[in-house]
């Protein structure tokens, strides 16, 4: 799949597009080096399979009164968030294949001007599905820790707030990122954002995990055997696993491909990995295909209303 502009120095940095690069990638061992071929058709299919996921999440949401609350409103601005990512790749992709097989002709000037507009698209759309995955994760967190409180604090109108100021953060920085793309500032700004992430769901989350089990070893102390304790100790330690073990394993590689163009841009082994690009964007979308899985099927009374929303008994 071929990459717009400051995508494709994402890809590789021009840096090592010199000799130096070359001469590295011979050095390095061989066959792996050669990245990974993956066809068009894979990126399409996940593309739409996230868009169809997705936009029945919103669906749903908006249909539901009982869902018109500022947990579900997130979960929905996460799905619109991961519907762009899917809806930028696959616009990249298409016009990419229209324009190679000279089934759209367009001016140089008007291609570059569609290059900078999907470009924004799509880092809009992961700077803000990431932050979204953040707000979820703080959500949660006061619905625990501060229950009694919660509609005093997570008020309608902050959550309108939270997400107006999410989407124009969103905006801003993707044409912030677009316009100055070359500079390694710029980079180690995004860089940073995902290692705030990171850190941010996994305090929340194992604190809320620490929490729980604290409860239900209280509750097991006085039953015997305490089987209810080891049981649901094991469900929220599967379930922790998941909710971070999917979040690094789809964005870390990205990142990581992010600070090697940073830090080590002609080194022979970062050089092999940048290869490997095209793998790391389809872990992304793949994130796209997973987040409902996680955040929103999970719930009886979306899941209800979607099968409303699949039989149209609107």
């Amino acid at each position: 799949m071929s990459t717009l502009a400051p995508l494709r120095l994402l890809r590789e940095p021009s840096n090592a597009s010199e000799g130096n690069q070359s001469n590295a990638t011979l050095g390095a061992s061989g066959g792996w080096c050669q990245g990974l071929d993956i066809p068009n058709e894979l990126f399409l299919a996940l593309g739409l399979v996230s868009l169809v996921e997705n936009l029945l999440v919103v669906a749903a949401i908006l249909k539901n009164r009982n869902l018109h609350s500022p947990t579900y409103y997130f979960i929905c601005c996460l799905a619109v968030s991961d519907m762009l990512v899917s809806i930028s790749n696959l616009a990249e992709m298409l016009f990419m294949l229209l324009l190679e097989h000279g089934v759209l002709v367009m001016r140089p000037s008007i291609v570059r001007h569609m290059d900078s507009v999907i470009d924004m698209l799509i880092c809009s759309s992961i700077v803000s599905s990431l932050s979204f995955l953040g707000v979820i994760a703080v959500d949660r967190y006061i619905t625990i820790f501060y229950a009694l409180r919660y509609h005093s604090i997570m008020t309608l109108q902050r959550a309108m707030v939270t997400m107006a100021s999410v989407w124009l953060a969103s905006t801003v920085s993707s044409t912030v990122l677009i316009t100055y793309y070359r500079s390694n500032t710029i980079l180690f700004c995004l860089i940073g954002f995902f290692l705030f992430m990171l850190v941010l769901m996994l305090v929340l989350y194992i604190h809320m995990f620490a929490l729980a089990r604290h409860h239900l070893h209280s509750i097991s102390s006085q039953q015997k055997p305490p089987t209810a304790h080891r049981g649901g100790s094991l469900k929220g330690a599967v379930t922790l696993t998941i909710l971070l073990g999917v979040f690094f394993i789809c964005w870390g590689p990205f990142f990581f491909h992010l600070i090697l163009i940073v830090t080590c841009p002609t080194n022979p082994f970062c050089t092999c990995f940048f290869s490997y690009f095209n793998l790391f964007l389809i872990l992304i979308i793949c994130n796209s295909v997973i987040d409902p899985l996680i955040y929103a099927f999970r719930s009886q009374e979306l899941r209800r209303t979607l099968r409303e929303v699949v039989t149209c008994s609107w």
